[in-house]
């Protein structure tokens, strides 16, 4: 499977992406992950993004295609990924054909979930993280607002972008940025949406019914 994954702030990628990973064995690429782990390991492309970073700049589009490029040279990731989180606009889409021309990659589907506004601005308000060990908690799921994390102590707290204006101002900017994009993979027949209302299995559920029905045609 040669899959891409993009859908608005709260609404699941990233659950869904570890899910299709266990279901097919992908490689997940996310550049958020690829953008963090250059950066440690100082490497050339690493150190651009960096520079970019540090002077509180968007990294550029062929950075981080360079470096998706970089995971996509092996052999074993390029038949079988997930990509998560790129792309974003309808630049970055259009650079990424072409690499994926360049590299003879050819992509099997575009996953866009779908979520009402408000039912994400509810989501994410009641989303608490961990900062000891990362773990993220949901107030309607347990019951009650955590301060401390019952795994490892640490303070429980909710993220700033989490709470209901940043959200509004992120889906804003998603949409305008995001309907492009929806109508360049529709005309190439390689979008699928999936309502992300429902609950994580029933949703992953809708993932794999459309993929391989996809599959099969």
């Amino acid at each position: 499977m040669k899959i891409i994954l993009f859908g608005p702030p709260g609404v699941g990628k990233g659950t869904q992406a570890k899910l299709l990973v266990e279901e097919f064995h992908s490689a997940h690429i996310s550049t958020g992950d690829l953008l963090r782990e250059a950066v440690k390991n100082k490497t050339i492309l690493g150190l651009k993004a960096k520079s970019f970073m540090d002077a509180g700049n968007l990294v550029p589009d062929e950075v981080v295609v360079g470096l998706i490029e970089e995971v996509l040279r092996s052999d074993e990731v390029r038949e079988n990924f997930i990509l998560d989180g790129f792309p974003r606009t309808l630049p970055q889409a259009s650079a990424l054909d072409v690499l994926f021309e360049k590299l003879g990659v050819r992509l099997d589907s575009v996953i866009s979930f779908e979520v009402d506004n408000e039912e994400i601005i509810d989501r994410l308000n009641q989303r608490r993280l961990c900062r000891g060990c990362g773990r993220i908690y949901t107030i309607a799921r347990i019951g009650t607002d955590l301060k401390v994390c019952p795994q490892c102590g640490g303070e429980v707290y909710q993220r700033d972008d989490d709470k209901p204006e940043p959200v509004r101002r992120r889906l804003e900017v998603y949409q305008q940025q995001t309907k492009p994009l929806i109508d360049y993979y529709r005309k190439t027949n390689r979008l699928i949406p999936i309502n992300g209302m429902d609950e994580i299995g029933y949703v992953h559920k809708l993932v794999l019914d459309a993929l391989y029905k996809d599959r099969i045609k």
